[in-house]
């Protein structure tokens, strides 16, 4: 799989801009990294990498961004934070356009495996009010109650993700510090 084009979703990210560097390193040739940011905004920008602009809230962006590829990671959201969400309760939830189109693209365009980065915040809120830390497990995301606007588009958009029948991997990342 190493020919093979492989696509990074919010590759102008700062998770996004170490996997495209580590993808290099790995000797992976064909890189496609996705993001909306401006290209000096991005964290590392790699000149033998496809380098795209694009808005994946717009589907026939995301057909652009899948187009041959054989494996996307999809990281691309619509977040900054904590204090980002907190205060972009309704902005956030509209990275559900990015993460259906994308699913919808990928599908549609042969992709064959599909990395989906969701979030903790899908776990219920209530758990993850106190100082005294409880791991949380993947049973604690039902009954549902995460967090008011992000986490409720992550979880919405794994529930997407098991009905297209398209094999993905998730994680659910917490407190990734940059």
């Amino acid at each position: 799989m190493k020919d093979g084009l492989i696509v990074i979703a919010g590759g102008g990210g700062f998770i996004g801009g170490h996997l495209v560097a580590s993808l290099r390193n790995q000797g992976f040739a064909r890189i496609r990294a996705v993001d909306i940011k401006p290209f000096d905004e991005w964290y590392q920008v790699f000149h033998d990498v496809e380098n795209l602009r694009l808005d994946l809230q717009d589907k026939e962006n995301c057909y652009t961004a899948c187009k041959d590829a054989v494996e996307v990671y999809c990281l691309a959201a619509d977040m900054g934070g904590m204090g980002f969400i907190e205060n972009n309760k309704a902005l956030c939830m509209l990275s559900v356009l990015i993460s259906t189109h994308m699913l919808l693209a990928a599908k549609d365009c042969g992709v064959k495996r599909y990395f989906y980065s969701s979030s903790a915040c899908v776990y219920s809120a209530d758990k993850q009010r106190s100082e005294d830390v409880v791991p949380l497990k993947e049973a604690d995301a039902y009954p549902a109650m995460p967090e008011d606007g992000y986490g409720w588009e992550k979880l919405f958009a794994e529930r997407a993700r098991h009905q297209q029948r398209l094999p993905v991997e998730e994680i659910h990342m917490d407190r990734i510090v940059a």
